[in-house]
């Protein structure tokens, strides 16, 4: 009897981390839910402004002349929204904004081991504006306005998470399909000016990183970057004659003219804090 009983202590105290360890919860394993609040910052480039097809063969490649031959818009163009009709007036920057996001995800430790895979779907908004301008020699300025409204995105994530599990370092990417809303300001009150596809359905894709961290069995906090880029190409604005003179720039070429941002891709930088809850 004493045999047995040493036996069944001894078999208690060995088993005793074992039955700790499966006791211990799994981090980063199944499904969540939750939400990101961001700073967002648009793609800002000295080279950003506005460019013209007055031929009508769809690429912008072309100089709007005066009839003396001279380029019209040679006071030059600027990353940013015109403070006035003039060059010298300067431009004020992108507007940095707030964004914020909604989704729903699953993440898998593959072999119960620290490298976690993961897919998630997501609904953003952004308050983050972008602009592009030109100046021309009237003197009068043209600003291109653009902002990301809605979008959703679909990516999946790599992650490695180390020692007790609780924290998770990971690399995300994949698609996005967002609407950039345009607008368009100009100080010319002479030309009409018609925007095609100002409210216009894009898409796009992602790439990113963070780290994320549970605070409880449950409830997870973190931060993440992501870079988004959206083709742009569709947006234009038609230049007509309106009340100017059949001499004006614009009209010389082709009766027309259309302008669009240089860069015909809407680009944001996102600085995210996360929050998940964890089923």
């Amino acid at each position: 009897m004493r045999t047995i009983s040493l036996f069944a202590i001894a078999v208690a105290i060995t088993s005793a981390p074992a039955f700790a360890q499966d006791a211990q919860p799994v981090h980063f394993d199944g499904f969540y839910i939750g939400g990101t609040a961001s700073l967002d910052v648009p793609e800002d480039s000295a080279s950003d402004g506005i460019v013209f097809d007055t031929d009508g063969d769809g690429n912008f490649d072309d100089q709007v002349l005066t009839t003396g031959g001279a380029n019209a818009f040679s006071p030059g163009f600027c990353n940013g929204a015109a403070n006035g009709p003039t060059a010298a007036e300067g431009c004020i920057n992108d507007d940095e904004d707030i964004g914020y996001s909604a989704r729903i995800g699953y993440d898998k430790r593959l072999g119960g081991g620290p490298i976690v895979a993961g897919v998630l779907i997501e609904g953003a908004r952004s308050e983050a504006t972008e602009f592009s301008n030109g100046f021309s020699t009237t003197p009068a300025s043209y600003t291109v306005v653009r902002q990301l409204d809605w979008s959703a995105g679909a990516r999946a994530r790599l992650g490695y998470s180390p020692g007790d599990g609780r924290g998770l370092f990971y690399a995300t990417g994949g698609v996005a399909y967002g609407k950039i809303d345009h607008d368009f300001v100009t100080t010319n009150g002479a030309n009409a000016f018609t925007e095609q596809n100002d409210d216009d359905w894009q898409f796009g894709m992602q790439f990113g990183g963070g780290a994320e961290l549970m605070l409880t069995d449950n409830i997870g906090i973190g931060l993440e970057y992501l870079w988004s880029r959206y083709n742009d190409d569709d947006y234009s604005v038609l230049v007509t004659q309106g009340t100017a003179p059949a001499t004006n720039p614009f009209l010389l070429d082709s009766g027309q003219t259309n302008i669009a941002p240089t860069d015909r891709n809407l680009e944001l930088h996102s600085l995210r804090t996360t929050l998940n809850f964890r089923f």
